[in-house]
């Protein structure tokens, strides 16, 4: 039995294992595309920019859905070890995070805004009661809610940048993937995860010096707070689709950065 399917008489689409069941390999004749069911509309402003990979269609079938597909470029994601010290990861979040272009597309096409505020309210409801009765967590929450940062300004974010969402192409182009979670936020939202997860705290100076903010403490607190609120709604989205095994790598990367 083949999970193979048509949307035309042209293109043959094969379901791409470990994805949700929205992303294909698209085939036609000796042409061969990524497929994604319902992507972003920012794609083409981002393609435009080459932080995504080349738009090459959109078409809608026959159910109303929205077909996407962009170039297929071999490769491979970004290892978690390297994700830290890749200068062009920093290059191209640079490049998204103080884009006014991006921004302001990412703004008509409804991406949403997102304050610091409105990720502790998202945490918050509906917690499980497990979560919710959990201390060390608890003592991380206190903490967030006590130290909210000051907002500054919105930017475009990709809102999910771990290591298997960055692409290296065989010619060595490096791009970012999976833009299902974009918004318009402070840019600490994407370093937060990033220094976070996968950069011991003692490096994160010398980090932002190479993206540009100036490592004072105001900056470095920032990044710290994102990261905490970042590694807690991971937290909680684990234990709602119940991967236990994710969920105890989140807190372990947690508790190494939040110690109590």
């Amino acid at each position: 039995m083949t999970t193979d399917f048509q949307f035309d008489k042209k293109w043959l689409l094969q379901p791409i294992k470990g994805d949700t069941g929205q992303a294909y390999m698209g085939m036609s004749d000796s042409e061969k595309v990524f497929i994604k069911r319902n992507a972003s509309p920012f794609l083409a402003a981002l393609s435009r920019e080459e932080i995504a990979p080349k738009l090459v269609w959109t078409k809608r079938t026959s159910d109303g859905a929205v077909l996407t597909a962009q170039e297929w470029l071999d490769g491979n994601l970004l290892r978690p070890q390297e994700l830290g010290h890749n200068d062009d990861v920093v290059t191209v979040l640079k490049h998204l995070h103080e884009s006014e272009s991006l921004k302001n597309m990412l703004g008509r096409v409804g991406g949403n805004k997102r304050t610091p505020l409105d990720f502790i309210s998202y945490y918050a409801e509906e917690l499980p009661f497990e979560l919710k009765k959990d201390d060390y967590l608890g003592e991380v929450l206190h903490y967030l809610e006590d130290n909210i940062p000051k907002e500054s300004g919105f930017s475009a974010c990709h809102g999910d940048p771990i290591h298997k969402n960055w692409l290296l192409s065989e010619t060595g182009k490096l791009y970012l993937v999976d833009w299902e979670s974009s918004m318009l936020a402070d840019p600490a939202t994407d370093l937060g995860t990033i220094l976070g997860r996968y950069l011991p705290y003692r490096e994160w100076g010398t980090w932002l010096e190479r993206y540009g903010l100036p490592d004072t403490q105001e900056n470095i607190d920032r990044i710290f707070w994102y990261a905490g609120i970042d590694f807690l709604i991971r937290i909680k989205n684990c234990h709602i689709r119940q991967d236990t095994k994710q969920l105890n790598q989140e807190m372990t990367l947690l508790k190494e950065l939040y110690v109590y």
